[in-house]
């Protein structure tokens, strides 16, 4: 694929991306914003964890913080996995098209773009509370790192939920001050939330993957995904249930962990590992079951 073809190839017409000027074009690709579902799920742990605090409800000044950090720090380790990735990304028919792979952004300008979006990320991580702040700084080792483990582990799919759930802590620091055993737990459930929805996502790749020699639970698992997306689904609910009952919730709250459960079970019982256009549908489905874990979380403290 040529370099104007792979960048025509990720810009739809009447998108996003195709109203900015053509220069920005394909950095506006690098950092996904035509894809507005990872800033979402990056996002959303964030707003759990502001929400689980303590105050009736979330702080709006730190949702907004919380909400242009998503899409900064994600359009930064964007930048950072294509970096690490782009020789893969070349070999994969979905990567092929994104700007480092095709060549439409080099290198060199890629580490200039990321240098001005982790400047805007500081900025941002200087106006929350200082634990929060040591938080974002030690958060930095494992957006890192994270891209190099799909060489070196079959789980991936773990760490990218240490790596992407860092909002809970983040976020109930912001708000509180301090940490305890809730925001511990719904750390927990975040990183069992993104073990599962990671490995519906890692089964588009599946195939490619395997001929590359790329780990992921979908390779690990395969047949098998039904039970263990089905476990770490449960698992998520069971450590919601236990966050919000240790952080004094309402029984409104457990009332309201119904939708999210049945938005789970419904991928739980849909999921086709065969069909990928299926399991991209049902990985930006997340995007609903975390605004539901929110809304019962905000309903159990209003209660």
């Amino acid at each position: 694929m040529d370099q104007a073809g792979a960048q025509a190839s990720d810009i739809r017409p009447g998108g996003l991306i195709a109203a900015l000027p053509e220069a920005a074009r394909p950095y506006a690709v690098l950092i996904r914003l035509d894809r507005p579902i990872g800033t979402w799920l990056l996002f959303l742990p964030g707003l759990w964890g502001i929400a689980l605090a303590g105050a009736p409800w979330p702080d709006p000044w730190l949702v907004v913080l919380f909400a242009v950090g998503a899409v900064v720090m994600r359009g930064a380790g964007c930048v950072i996995n294509d970096l690490w990735d782009r020789d893969i990304d070349r070999r994969v028919a979905r990567t092929a098209a994104r700007p480092l792979a095709s060549g439409a952004v080099t290198p060199l300008r890629a580490l200039v773009f990321l240098a001005a979006l982790l400047a805007v990320g500081l900025l941002i991580l200087l106006q929350l509370h200082p634990l929060a702040i040591a938080l974002g700084v030690v958060s930095l080792l494992p957006i890192a790192v994270y891209p190099l483990m799909k060489r070196v582990t079959w789980w991936p799919q773990a760490f990218l939920g240490v790596t992407f759930n860092w909002g809970v802590p983040m976020g109930y620091a912001a708000a509180a001050g301090t940490l305890d055993a809730a925001a511990l737990v719904l750390y927990a459930a975040a990183f069992f939330w993104t073990l599962g929805y990671d490995t519906i996502y890692a089964h588009q790749d599946r195939e490619d993957d395997a001929l590359i020699g790329v780990h992921s639970t979908a390779r690990l698992f395969g047949e098998r995904t039904r039970p263990f997306l089905a476990a770490c689904y449960a698992a998520t609910l069971a450590l919601v249930a236990v966050s919000g009952l240790l952080a004094g919730l309402s029984l409104v709250f457990l009332a309201g962990l119904v939708l999210p459960a049945l938005l789970l079970a419904r991928q739980v019982m849909t999921l086709d590992i065969h069909d990928a256009a299926l399991c991209g549908r049902l990985f930006r489905a997340n995007r609903e079951v975390g605004l539901a874990i929110a809304a019962a979380i905000v309903l159990g403290r209003v209660a």
